[in-house]
């Protein structure tokens, strides 16, 4: 394994770990300040939550070898950041306890895996392109702000896909920070704190209208909005991923670090994407080690604390918006063409898209799932089964123009759509 790692897996995981925390960590304190707890407690559950994402991240991507990342649920951390008002913090983690419960048993029984096999890859690519495009598009709108910045990346950026398309976004990184320190917008970093988080342990207990109001609703937006977009990442990325098995392992998760503050792990998609990617590795092959990289990542920000957080939050956005824009222009670039090369479902898909980028959502549930929803409703009515119009669900390749190392399988050979082991 030491022998394959590449400069780029170690770079998608930093970049990944650093969108993840930038993009979100924000609400995650929201919550806990609602929960109540104490600084101490405060500091278990970033430790929890580090932990749990690396962990599972490590183990999923070295059992399968996929870049298979996973993350705390954001929009579940946000359900928390309003509800958890005058809930004692035991039920809380009771109630973290049962929506861990129902992951669980939604492995076991499979029924998660079968739906998602029902979702053309037109519309998984649509989707996933739609989840992406505001990353792609914020690096544009930070050169308004940081222009100097934002420019200097860029033209590293087209220069390296010229001269050294391995380690393009490894250097624009590079320059960024490079920049940042030379301009000053690293400016106002206080000394770091180097002590190690410590787990505190919650005893939980178990409240009949928590567990229906805030165990059961996190348990929902965890799966619509978090566990269905990556799926649909991973299998857009020609994976095939193991639905049940990481449904199960991330539960297992949230049951063993819920009483520490790990509310609720999940599958992610927007990071995996970065793993997922051509710019981690060229070979589909050896992307694993990208989300290997992640785990460990995740491992020893997590070990770090709030302190190591702070960290994240001092970065300048228009550095952490550009790294993560460029770095995921190829998948957004792969996925569109994917999504749109068949005449039969170009319709459905570009309504998928067009949805997802929309960010609308209802009771508390994202526009991913929406978006599936409405694309396969519409699909289903433009080219119903049977028709001689009806959308293919094979993998396809994409068009000469984006031509390049890509995660889309360049055979026309149907992909067998069932979880796999080793």
């Amino acid at each position: 394994m030491l022998g394959s790692l590449k400069l780029s897996h170690v770079v998608a995981g930093a970049v990944a770990v650093l969108v993840g925390y930038t993009g979100s960590v924000a609400i995650i304190f929201q919550a806990i300040e609602t929960s109540g707890a104490s600084q101490a407690q405060a500091n278990s559950w970033m430790l929890a939550l580090g932990l749990g994402m690396g962990l599972t991240s490590l183990a999923l991507s070295l059992i399968y070898r996929m870049p298979i990342l996973t993350a705390w649920s954001t929009p579940g951390a946000a359900l928390l950041a309003v509800s958890l008002t005058d809930v004692a913090l035991s039920d809380a983690i009771g109630a973290f306890l049962f929506c861990a419960a129902l992951l669980i048993l939604t492995g076991v029984t499979g029924w998660f895996a079968a739906l998602s096999r029902l979702i053309p890859d037109a519309l998984a690519n649509a989707m996933l392109a739609g989840l992406l495009f505001p990353f792609g598009l914020a690096a544009f709108s930070a050169f308004q702000s940081e222009t100097a910045l934002v420019a200097a990346m860029a033209v590293t950026y087209v220069a390296g896909r010229r001269l050294f398309s391995r380690y393009t976004i490894p250097a624009v990184l590079a320059v960024g920070i490079l920049w940042g320190l030379g301009d000053g917008s690293f400016a106002g970093a206080g000394p770091l704190d180097l002590s190690v988080a410590q787990p505190v342990f919650v005893m939980p207990s178990f409240s009949l209208p928590v567990l229906i109001g805030i165990g059961l609703p996190l348990y929902i937006v965890t799966m619509s909005s978090q566990n269905m977009p990556g799926v649909v990442t991973l299998k857009a990325a020609g994976y095939a991923p193991p639905v049940s098995a990481s449904l199960v392992v991330t539960g297992l998760a949230s049951l063993l670090l819920a009483p520490f503050g790990g509310f609720a792990f999940n599958l992610a998609a927007i990071t995996a994407a970065i793993g997922c990617g051509p710019e981690a590795d060229e070979n589909p092959k050896t992307r694993y080690l990208a989300g290997v990289m992640t785990g460990v990542f995740y491992i020893i920000v997590g070990l770090g604390g709030a302190t190591v957080i702070s960290l994240f939050l001092i970065a300048p956005k228009a550095l952490v918006a550009t790294v993560a824009g460029l770095a995921l222009l190829s998948t957004i670039s792969n996925s569109l063409s994917a999504a749109l090369q068949e005449p039969q479902g170009r319709d459905a898909a570009l309504i998928t898209f067009m949805v997802t980028v929309s960010g609308v959502g209802f009771f508390g549930i994202g526009a991913a799932f929406w978006a599936l929803l409405v694309g396969i409703v519409v699909n289903h009515l433009i080219s119903p089964p049977g028709s001689t119009g009806a959308p293919t669900t094979r993998d396809t390749t994409p068009c000469p123009a984006l031509s390049g190392p890509g995660p889309f399988r360049r055979d026309q050979t149907p992909r067998k759509p069932t979880e796999t082991t080793r």
